[in-house]
This record gives C-alpha cells, sequence and structure tokens, in this order.
C-alpha cells in the first residue's frame, strides 16, 4: 500500500472535526427538542388542571343562578292579580255609580 497523501490526511482530520462538530450540533438538537418536549407537556397539565377549575366554578355558578332563578320574584303573576284586581275595582266603582 502507498502511504496516504498529505491532501488525504487533510481531508480526513476535516472530515473528523465535521463529524464531531455535526456530533456536537446533533446533541444540542436533542436537548432544545427534549427541553420543547418536557415544557409542551408541562403546559399541557396546567391547561387540564385550569380546564378542570374552570368547570368546578362553572358548575358552582351554575348551581347559584339555578338557585336564583327558583327564587326570583314571580313578576308575571303579580302583574296578572294586579290587573284582575283593577278590573274588579273598576267594576265595583262602575256599580256603585
Amino acid at each position: 500500500m502507498t502511504a496516504p497523501s498529505s491532501d488525504s490526511a487533510v481531508v480526513a482530520v476535516e472530515l473528523a472535526q465535521l463529524r464531531g462538530e455535526l456530533g456536537t450540533g446533533m446533541a444540542e438538537i436533542k436537548g432544545s427538542l427534549a427541553l420543547l418536549v418536557d415544557r409542551s407537556n408541562r403546559t399541557d397539565a396546567d391547561v387540564a388542571r385550569l380546564r378542570q377549575e374552570m368547570e368546578k366554578e362553572l358548575t358552582t355558578l351554575r348551581n347559584k343562578v339555578a338557585a336564583l332563578e327558583s327564587r326570583r320574584f314571580p313578576l308575571p303573576v303579580l302583574s296578572t292579580l294586579a290587573a284582575v284586581a283593577a278590573v274588579v275595582v273598576a267594576i265595583i266603582a262602575l256599580w256603585l255609580r
């Protein structure tokens, strides 16, 4: 075999350096991706927790609104009674004249 020329030795050294830089770059990318996945998982957990809390509060508010609606003042009934009373008073007033 022939001894490698200086050009091929330089190319081999450059390829080794490039391989090292590529390995380092890939490790940095993997680390960044792992960080993004972790943040995404935490965000998903936070969103799920907030959704549960909001559902609890909405349920509480719905119950309060239902209780208020059941105890509201019966205005239609009172207006009907007032109208009937007005008619009765008008009839009595006409009858007494």
